[in-house]
Parts: C-alpha cells; structure tokens; sequence
C-alpha cells in the first residue's frame, strides 16, 4: 500500500484499486486529488504484474464533482484565484490547460493508461465526478447511482468532452442544455456507461470484470485499448478538451456564476445547490426516488 492524502492506493495480483478517500465530503475534488490519481495510475502501469485497475469512491458516493466550500480557497495554484473579484482569465486559461496544473490533463491518465481501468459508481457522481469516471474504459454503476452535470446550470462547461463522444449528438445534447441526472440504470439503458447492477451486487459484478480482463496478456490489453482510444482520438478529443476548460473558466465568471459563487461564499454551499437545483427539483433538491441511497459504509 501507497499513502495518498486523498486516495488509497491497493494492490491484489493483477488488479490495482485506487480508492478516493474522502467520504466525509463525499469524495469531492480538491488539490493534491488530481496530482495523486495520475500519481497511483502511474503507479498501476509501472508494475508489470498490475493488469487492470479499479477506480471507486469510499463511502456513500464515488464522487460529488469539484469542492467548492472553504471559499476556494484551497484552488490556490499557479497564481490562480477563484474568487470573483480576483478572476484573471490569462491565468485561468493557464492552470485549465496545463499539463502540469490542470485537472483535466491528470483526469486523461485514465484515458491514457496502457492498463485499461473501471470505474465503479455508487451514490453520487456528478460534475466533475462524472468526467473522471467516464474517462475509465468500462463503467459499472450501482442502479440507484445519481449521474449528472450540474454544472450545465451554472458555473461551469463540459471537461473532458467524454459526455458528448460516449452518448452521440441526440442524447449529448439533451443533457447539456439540461443538466438532468440519470440513475445508474438509466445510464446503462442510454450507453453512457456499461453496466448496472443492484448495490449489493456492485462489489461483485466490479471483480468479475476485472478478474475477466485480467486472463488477458498486458500487451494484448494495450494494444486493443489503444486502437479503440486512437480513434476518438482521431475525431478531435484533444481539441474538445483544450475549448472545455477554457469555456469552463469562463462561464464560471459570468454574472449568474459569480452570484453562484458569492452566495456559497455568504450563505454556505448548500444554499447555492439550493437556488441552483430546486426549480428543477432534482438532485439534492428532488424526490427520493431521484436520490441514491446510502451505498455501502
């Protein structure tokens, strides 16, 4: 074992499991957190005995997307500032597209690594949640899981673009103009993601994928990850990618953005998803059924 100060980092013969490990605020995203995933991902493909790699949340979420509590304070990077008023678009673009700095750089190790991985969703895994999770090459999620951008409200764009190059221009555009979340079962029904399965299942279903593409040589695995991976290459994922961020930046920075950002400031988080979410009654705002229960402990 590797120690991470977000994540935990496990080896079982030929299966790697990197585990995000901050359950007390629902895995949500902040510095060093994409610095250790392609740390512990780096970590998986240089052991030549690691042949496939679990990608899962602890407690009752995988993850809840970027955390924007604490005032921002902790997205203190290459001299960017998240605040409104110190918002500096030449810095912003900067730290979004750095290969060093941004988060989406770090999130594509997934989508690089020779190793293919598997995301395994349980609770929430929304905004930025999603888009580490639909980088993986096999996505299994509990029925009950929540998935969604949120952020196609407000404050913020599309990352990693794989929303759109997974489900095609119909369904793509049905949830960019919406932000409405889906429940694992949904999204396996639509092709977003690979699997579903009851919650007291996941755990199982999760290995035996794993345990099936791991009778598979490394080279084998490789080599056909990366010809499925080079040709969405080819149809212009980097190029998504680079606009994303920077539309992400920007839309951050609108007026509703910064009154999004000022009243979590003010009023706490919660208020904000409450103003953000509640005229369409979902999400944390919604009805039971729109929620995920408790997943596992």
């Amino acid at each position: 074992m590797t120690d991470f100060e977000t994540l935990i980092y496990e080896k079982n013969d030929r299966i790697a499991t990197i585990t995000f490990n901050r359950p007390d605020k629902f895995n949500t995203i902040r510095p060093p957190m994409w610095d250790e995933i392609e740390a512990a991902i780096g970590l998986a493909n240089h052991d030549k005995d690691v042949r496939v790699i679990i990608l899962q949340g602890s407690g009752h979420s995988f993850c809840a997307g970027f955390d924007f509590s604490d005032n921002l304070d902790h997205f203190d990077m290459g001299g960017l500032d998240m605040r409104p008023e110190h918002w500096d678009p030449g810095i912003d673009m900067i730290v979004a597209t750095n290969p060093y700095l941004g988060p989406v750089p770090k999130f594509m190790s997934i989508w690089k690594s020779s190793k293919p991985v598997i995301a395994k969703i349980h609770g929430w895994c929304v905004g930025g949640g999603s888009e580490m999770a639909l980088c993986a090459d096999f996505v299994i999620a509990a029925d009950d899981a929540r998935i969604g951008t949120p952020y196609s409200r407000v404050w913020g764009c599309h990352l990693t673009g794989m929303w759109i190059y997974r489900l095609g221009l119909t369904k793509a555009k049905k949830y960019a103009l919406t932000g409405d979340s889906l429940s694992g079962e949904e999204a396996a029904e639509i092709d977003l993601i690979n699997e579903a399965c009851p919650i007291d299942e996941l755990d199982e279903r999760t290995r035996y994928w794993a345990e099936r593409m791991a009778k598979i040589p490394t080279t084998q695995l490789a080599a056909m990850k990366l010809i499925v991976n080079q040709a969405y290459d080819n149809m212009g994922l980097q190029s998504t990618q680079t606009l994303g961020p920077i539309l992400d930046a920007m839309m951050r920075n609108t007026a509703e953005g910064r009154d999004f950002v000022r009243t979590a400031m003010d009023q706490g988080v919660q208020q904000a998803v409450t103003d953000r979410d509640g005229p369409f009654e979902d999400y944390s705002q919604g009805p039971a059924h729109m929620k995920p229960g408790k997943g596992r402990k």
